[in-house]
């Protein structure tokens, strides 16, 4: 991921340190497992936990003539340890350390953005309890439906976010599995011993079975709970930018002193963060995908997953990082305005209210078809005519025939609306 969009904490989980830093682990742990199971000389293990590390520069060297980096890795750790490596990776393949190095990685990944997720929770639960009963239109297919509050809207939000954060944390616990069991998972040349001592060091489990690699389909999980997290980043952000047109103004993205809008319109003021989420989630949508395609490997393995994942996992994982943190941003400092979401209420001339007045005239005993059809009338002639909704009901002699004055009155009332705000509040825990 480009620096622009990185941000420094999940950064360094994808550094080539702390990948070597790991993999580095793995080998130590199943040296430490191999010495308990007398494979190794006490002597051997000490002198190899003492002088085993590693130089990513030689490294490189190395796997510019051996085109493996798991070898040029091995190699500059013997260059470091002397005649003790050759316990090093004893019994070992490459993927296992590769992935249940992967594995901590993407533990350590999954944990910042959980953490992310929850204080995005707190800002939406902030947002939702501040504007609770803060009165706008409802929309659906765009146009006036019924009146709603924009606390209810952040409501909805939140617990969606607290879906996703029971995805990654289901993501998280599919992913934290190791596996130490060679060339094709029969733990040939290998005690199952070193498997579940070095995934316990880890924080993992070890896979009940394996080929020569992890299955891809946890990967996939993992990717797609991003994806999907990513996904309501963006329908969330859509929302604002649609609330922030100049035909509606009900709400703004915060613009700082100094900030600019266009180079060629000075009074532009763009929703240019919530455009920016949008596009990295078609990102994480397209690693979503690739994770998917990894899970087809020929036979025991082939490396077509390898070249994929050293993109993916990185970049979803950066890109999701800062599109949450963002997104804090863009909910923490929105700017909401409460009067022109009251003028814009106004602007359909009462017809919001044409629901409640179908429920009202079928409890008079209407047929459903007849109130909505005279209802329909009244609201397109109201229209037509340019004046209030209420008043072309009140002009309507066969509602006027079940409804006196006072009761429509009462039908135009948005308390009706609001009164279970605080219920929905209760149920969704804010």
């Amino acid at each position: 991921m480009i620096k622009r969009y990185s941000l420094p904490r999940m950064s360094a989980i994808w550094s080539d340190e702390n990948r070597f830093k790991k993999m580095l682990e793995v080998e130590l742990f199943a040296c430490e497992a191999l010495a308990r199971l007398g494979r190794i000389p006490r002597q051997s293990l000490f002198q190899i936990q003492k002088k085993a590390r590693f130089d990513i520069e030689r490294i490189r060297e190395i796997e510019r003539e051996t085109n493996h980096d798991v070898i040029a890795f091995l190699k500059n750790l013997s260059e470091n340890i002397g005649e003790d490596a050759k316990y090093i990776h004893m019994g070992l393949t490459s993927s296992d350390v590769l992935d249940t190095a992967l594995s901590v990685q993407m533990q350590e990944a999954c944990d910042i953005l959980i953490d992310d997720t929850k204080k995005l929770l707190r800002i939406l639960a902030r947002k939702a309890r501040l504007h609770k009963k803060t009165l706008m239109a409802g929309r659906t297919h765009s146009v006036h439906a019924e009146p709603t509050t924009f606390g209810l809207k952040m409501a909805l939000y939140y617990d969606e976010t607290r879906r996703n954060l029971e995805r990654l944390k289901r993501a998280r616990e599919t992913i934290s599995v190791g596996k130490i069991s060679g060339a094709v998972g029969t733990y040939a040349n290998i005690d199952p011993f070193v498997e579940a001592y070095t995934c316990k060091r880890l924080g993992l489990r070890p896979a009940k079975v394996s080929n020569q690699i992890l299955q891809r389909d946890r990967h996939a999980e993992f990717l797609n709970a991003i994806a999907i997290t990513g996904t309501s980043l963006e329908k969330f952000a859509t929302e604002f930018r649609n609330l922030q047109h100049t035909e509606i103004g009900e709400v703004e993205e915060h613009f700082a002193k100094g900030q600019k809008g266009s180079s060629a319109m000075p009074h532009k003021r763009n929703p240019i963060v919530c455009e920016r989420i949008a596009g990295l989630a078609r990102i994480l949508r397209a690693n979503a995908l690739v994770s998917m395609e990894d899970m087809v490997l020929w036979h025991e393995r082939d490396i077509s997953h390898s070249s994929a994942e050293r993109i993916i996992l990185p970049d979803s994982t950066i890109a999701l990082d800062y599109m949450l943190n963002k997104f804090m941003d863009v909910v923490g400092h929105l700017v909401v305005y409460e009067d022109r979401m009251l003028e814009n209420l106004e602007k359909s001339g009462g017809a919001l209210f044409s629901g409640r007045l179908l429920v009202k005239l079928i409890d008079r005993g209407f047929t459903r078809s007849e109130a909505y059809d005279k209802i329909q009338r009244c609201a397109f002639s109201a229209r037509k005519d340019s004046i209030e909704f209420k008043d072309a009901v009140l002009r309507d002699n066969g509602i006027r025939s079940v409804l006196n004055e006072k009761e429509i009155e009462e039908v135009f009332n948005v308390k009706y609306y609001m009164k279970n705000v605080d219920r929905i509040f209760r149920h969704v825990g804010i």
